[in-house]
């Protein structure tokens, strides 16, 4: 990977340390999802799926709340100073959540968990957007994006160590890596100097005293949210729907499911991030453009693992929708930055953060509730094909005036 020559000093070393950060931040809010018969085993509130769904959904709904006020803070104080709190609080409850026994307190270190890791995406993104202001912005959020991926596709391994050890021990040793890399974060990690902030390469034409681009923004909030109810709804239950369609073990429905989709996203951020790159140096709605390709990519992807007649349908359309995703997801931060300045920007992902996390938290337990009331979660999935659809019809709505 060639770094261009008007790219600053840290830019890419920004991306790969907080490469680390992003797969924690996600494997550990994942593996709940791929543990669930052992948890289920210790703790019985569990076995009903509308509570199991709850237990998920309250890390969603905080995160969601939590998220406008960690961006708002990003763009006032030190991005590397707030990214490290949130790697060490969010890491100290994983490895709490090891040494549980109850339903309580699961629930209240899981709304925790929401908290403090609300406050790292805006920042990392951020923080990434002022380092890489010119053609390579879209790649450097697919890079960091894709160890988002990773850690969910680890997630997975989540349901094999729960199976084959236990599952607390899969918290607690997830929870003293985060809080051991921290101090890598501090030692190395450095915010983006004041002169590389005010700096506007050829490509950077959003100067930071424009206005935000009100209209784009609220496109973009749209856009953002609806793709967020079929993507929530495939972190959280597509294990379980492997194991009642397929009959499938903890351990094997936990891999298949969050590899599957994981590969495939971190294959789909690394060629969203190159091509849109490429393409909003020819248009200035590129980016758009292989954002909706993502988003469409969704609809065929969600019918197939709602009508899936087997294992193999099931798994090409779940590898399907992680390619889609993942064009669509690289391009989030990267398009916010053509309607939004530089000063506001980790603000303005933190209210995107909210109404897509939201999006999912109502969700959630909804498809729960479906499940027991003996509504297959095949159903669910289809139906969340029209969001993503209705999602790409707007994305190609969108007009920004600059590449950002």
């Amino acid at each position: 990977m060639s770094l261009p020559s008007s790219l600053p000093r840290n830019a890419w070393l920004t991306v790969w340390l907080l490469w680390p950060v992003a797969l924690l931040n996600y494997l550990d809010r994942q593996m709940l999802a791929t543990m669930g018969l052992s948890i289920k085993q210790d703790i019985v509130e569990l076995q009903s799926a509308q509570t199991y769904g709850n237990l998920m959904a309250i890390f969603m709904w905080v995160y969601a709340i939590c998220s406008p006020l960690g961006g708002a803070i990003a763009d006032r104080v030190s991005k590397k100073w707030l990214i490290v709190l949130s790697l060490v609080v969010w890491s100290t409850v994983t490895l709490l959540m090891g040494h549980v026994h109850g339903y309580n307190e699961l629930y209240w270190l899981r709304a925790a968990m929401g908290v403090s890791e609300a406050f790292y995406i805006p920042a990392g993104l951020a923080l990434i957007a002022d380092y890489h202001r010119g053609p390579t912005r879209s790649l450097a959020v697919g890079v960091h994006m894709s160890g988002i991926y990773l850690g969910q596709a680890l997630g997975g391994l989540g349901g094999w160590v729960a199976q084959e050890v236990s599952w607390r021990a899969a918290f607690q040793g997830c929870g003293y890596i985060g809080v051991g890399y921290a101090f890598v974060l501090v030692a190395m990690l450095s915010n983006a100097p004041q002169e590389v902030k005010r700096e506007a390469t050829s490509d950077e034409l959003v100067p930071e005293v424009q206005p935000v681009d009100w209209v784009g923004f609220a496109i973009l909030i749209l856009c953002f949210s609806l793709p967020s109810l079929p993507g929530w709804a495939v972190k959280n239950w597509l294990p379980t729907l492997l194991q009642d369609s397929f009959h499938m073990d903890q351990k094997s429905s936990g891999i298949w499911a969050t590899s599957v989709v994981a590969c495939s996203s971190f294959i789909g951020v690394l060629i969203g991030g190159r091509l849109s790159d490429r393409m909003s140096g020819m248009d200035v709605r590129g980016r758009t453009w292989v954002s909706a390709m993502g988003l469409l990519l969704l609809m065929p992807a969600l019918t197939g693992l709602g009508m899936a007649p087997n294992f193999a349908v099931a798994i090409i359309s779940a590898a399907l929708f992680g390619i889609g995703f993942g064009l669509f997801d690289t391009n989030n931060m990267p398009i916010l930055c053509q309607v939004v300045p530089p000063r506001m920007r980790a603000t303005a992902y933190g209210v995107l953060n909210c109404v897509g996390i939201g999006a999912g938290a109502a969700l959630t337990p909804i498809l729960g509730k479906m499940k027991d009331q003996g509504v297959p979660l095949s159903q669910g999935f289809a139906l969340c094909a029209i969001p993503a659809v209705t999602a790409c019809i707007l994305m190609v709505s969108l007009r920004p005036k600059s590449n950002g």
